[in-house]
């Protein structure tokens, strides 16, 4: 008896899940005739130029498309191809102290992302993607506070262009 409901507890469970068809749960829609994806060089062409960003912000947008679908990363002929360069890399005050100081600064990055689907080119995308970091304006952007930056940025900026390109949001 005991066996019997374990089995028509998974045959209930696979049913359900076919049944389904496909689901994600990072809301991506890929079509099922996508199966690669390549992301190409961004070239940092921003006025201050932080060394070794771009291939950073390359690593972070792979990892992200690598770790919420199924598509496989390529070198060349990926069925999806992003591409773009980082335009700005800027570090302003946000807020002033009495004393005319910086009371907190704010790092922004922004990349433009040309976004090219092979499989169906009305998908294909042009766009600028900014955000920013704020720290306080005794810190420094050096050491953890700026790897801490990066990580926040790129995360933000992975995850709108993810939205934008594959989940459509």
């Amino acid at each position: 008896m005991k066996k019997t409901l374990i089995y028509f507890l998974l045959f209930t469970f696979n049913f359900l899940l076919i049944g389904c068809g496909h689901y994600s749960f990072t809301g991506a829609s890929v079509p099922a005739n996508v199966k690669t994806y390549q992301v190409n060089r961004f070239e940092n062409n921003a006025l201050l130029v932080e060394p070794g960003l771009e291939r950073d912000f390359k690593i972070a947008l792979e990892d992200l498309i690598q770790n919420q679908t199924n598509l496989n990363l390529v070198t060349s002929n990926g069925d999806l191809v992003y591409e773009g360069e980082i335009t700005d890399y800027r570090v302003s005050p946000t807020t002033a102290t009495s004393e005319n100081t910086a009371a907190q600064n704010r790092l922004t990055i922004s990349v433009k992302v040309r976004f090219f689907n092979r499989k169906k080119e009305d998908d294909d995308l042009e766009q600028t993607f900014s955000f920013f970091y704020d720290y306080a304006g005794s810190a420094q952007l050096i050491g953890s506070t700026k790897t801490t930056a990066h990580e926040e940025i790129f995360e933000r900026l992975t995850q709108d262009i993810f939205n934008a390109t594959l989940a459509k949001w």
